[in-house]
């Protein structure tokens, strides 16, 4: 035989308790607002260390990527090896956080399932065949066809990202990624005449076709790596995937350069080949290895920290400050068709920001409607009282 259950409510409070209650209430509210403020500042913070991560990479490594083929480096296994083998660098931000500065309570790799270290090899594999492929194609085409193909990689991004972790089209960011292709091909266009002395058909073909796989690898790297950190739970976690990332692409690109000769062809470069001297090209090497963990770091974390689409369109939008460089450093000519280039590419990132702007702020005025709406209701619970 079954008993009916009652459930017997508490007796009310008296009055002191629930303005005890009521006060406590107000204060925690309070707290989380001081708290929400706090991280949304530390937020801002390495989102902008990031994005100075990318922007120093990004612009340096192109420009001693260039300063390395100027002066007659030739080797596509020495320029896809020095694209990651610096991973030694970000031992530093794994190890020294929880060693030495006794900042952090998290262990190294505490929480690194075994499935993120599969996943992360994988992406690592990836990453190899990435920049070996972005390396043959830049060592074959001229440079305009390489910048026309590599533009696609953010049409490739938008139409990946919808796919994969369900994007949403809104104009903000179609007419970013239009604005930012129409740049690249312009950029491409003026500089149609950097065309590789005795470049046959054959050769054409095999970097078109690599440049071309290479940016869209890249495409499809950018939200394969958003739904991945999907599961990550704090930076430090994405720091340790870049690690593990970066030794099984350096893994790949040392099997290639001792299968191909490529350590040989490195200890010639410096001695006979490169005309700056083995001092300079040495140390050429090493600036490509520092610079390149800068730019994939960077990519990472704002990948992590905001979207794939925003990582990819940081990325191109970068490509005004490579023209720039160019001309700073180089000396490269600044024609119409570059200037022009170069305004579309600031006008459609800088439209893209004001319009994460403006979505952020209203996110922020409809939350503090929300708190303040809930503060009222409990001032009148307390005054009710």
């Amino acid at each position: 035989m079954a008993f009916p259950s009652f459930e017997l409510s508490p007796p009310p409070p008296p009055s002191s308790q629930v303005e005890e209650n009521t006060t406590t209430s107000v204060i925690i509210k309070q707290e989380n607002a001081s708290n929400s403020t706090k991280t949304s500042k530390n937020y801002n913070l390495l989102l902008a260390i990031n994005y100075a991560f990318l922007f120093v990479g990004s612009v340096s490594s192109t420009l001693i990527f260039k300063f390395y083929f100027i002066h007659k480096g030739s080797s596509r296994w020495v320029s896809t090896w020095v694209q990651s083998a610096g991973f030694p660098l970000l031992l530093l931000p794994v190890f020294l956080p929880y060693y030495l500065f006794k900042c952090t309570r998290r262990r190294p790799f505490s929480g690194f399932s075994s499935k993120l270290l599969l996943l992360s090899m994988a992406v690592g594999v990836f990453l190899g065949v990435n920049n070996f492929l972005f390396s043959w194609g830049n060592s074959y085409l001229p440079v305009s066809t390489a910048s026309l193909l590599l533009s696609s990689q953010l049409a490739f991004n938008l139409i990946l990202s919808v796919i994969i972790v369900k994007q949403k089209i809104t104009f903000m960011n179609l007419n970013c990624v239009i604005l930012l292709t129409l740049s690249s091909v312009l950029l491409a266009l003026s500089s149609s005449h950097d065309k590789p002395q005795g470049l046959t058909r054959g050769k054409y073909m095999v970097g078109f076709f690599s440049t071309l796989g290479a940016g869209f690898l890249f495409a499809l790297y950018l939200p394969v790596m958003e739904k991945i950190y999907r599961k990550v739970y704090c930076y430090s976690m994405v720091v340790e995937m870049q690690l593990v990332m970066e030794m099984t692409a350096t893994v790949f690109a040392t099997a290639g350069m001792a299968a191909d000769g490529g350590f040989s062809d490195m200890k010639v470069e410096s001695a006979r080949v490169f005309d700056k001297g083995p001092v300079e090209y040495w140390c050429t090497i090493a600036g490509n290895l520092v610079l390149w963990q800068f730019c994939f770091m960077g990519t990472a974390g704002m990948v992590f920290l905001t979207t794939s689409l925003t990582g990819g369109i940081c990325m191109t939008a970068l490509m005004a400050m490579n023209v720039v460089g160019g001309v700073a450093v180089y000396g490269d000519e600044l024609g119409g068709v570059k200037a022009v280039s170069t305004v579309l590419c600031v006008w459609g990132f800088c439209s893209y920001l004001y319009g994460m702007y403006m979505k952020n702020k209203n996110q922020k005025q409809s939350s503090h409607q929300s708190s303040t709406i809930q503060m009222e209701e409990v001032s009148i619970a307390h005054t009710a009282s």
